[in-house]
């Protein structure tokens, strides 16, 4: 196997997508799992989460309060969407050839994957609230009660997939940065290029070229 280098970067030219090896690997499994999670989000709330009792208007089922349903359906469209872009950015990282690009998007991902965290943990406790405050007269025959447990439960389940996404690129970018910052102690009077030579590659990237997942640093 040839060395990486930051990032997991290599040597720039054609790699060959391995379809098994991507969509089997553990990350694309917690991808996945966080578009269907954020799918069922916002299809319960818009499908099932508003009432009409007696009038023209939708009523939200989480306590009448439409900020909830709002909320929930922003979220989940976001991380669906979210969710799309870091999977295509997942299968076109092996052919990033530039050390800056690849730092760009893991610390994107990281940023977005904490975000998202954040948010879904403010959703579970919002909607969570807002559904222990709901009287069962507001909902006649028990009318968007499974899809409101399944909005919260979801909820939670997300929190979980995007925690995991988001420490482990922030266990990337650290294993770098200290990798560089022993090197530049190391050998002061290095120039840039050498101390550039010694790198962590990015342990939860497909490398396309030979089928491996690189996972361990790398000295060359």
């Amino acid at each position: 196997m040839e060395p990486a280098g930051a990032y997991g970067a290599g040597k720039a030219g054609s790699f060959t997508f391995d379809p098994v090896a991507f969509f089997t690997h553990p990350r694309t499994i917690l991808r996945l799992m966080s578009w269907v999670f954020s799918m069922v989000v916002f299809s319960c709330i818009v499908n099932e989460g508003y009432i009409n009792i007696g009038s023209e208007r939708l009523l939200c089922v989480f306590n009448n309060n439409a900020d909830a349903c709002n909320y929930g359906v922003t979220v989940g469209v976001a991380c669906f969407l979210g969710s799309i872009c870091f999977l295509i950015l997942d299968i076109y990282f092996p052919s990033m050839s530039n050390v800056r690009d690849r730092r760009r998007a893991v610390l994107l991902d990281l940023v977005f994957s904490g975000l998202a965290s954040f948010l879904w943990f403010v959703g579970f406790c919002f909607l969570a609230n807002q559904w222990q405050a709901t009287s069962p007269d507001e909902l006649p025959l028990a009318q968007g009660s499974d899809a409101a447990r399944a909005t919260i439960a979801f909820c939670f389940f997300s929190i979980l997939t995007w925690v995991y996404c988001a420490d482990a690129e922030c266990t990337a970018a650290l294993l770098d940065w200290c990798q560089h910052k022993r090197i530049h102690l190391a050998t002061p009077g290095a120039r840039p290029q050498q101390r550039s030579s010694y790198t962590v590659p990015h342990p939860q990237r497909y490398n396309h070229s030979n089928h491996q997942f690189l996972s361990s640093p790398t000295l060359h």
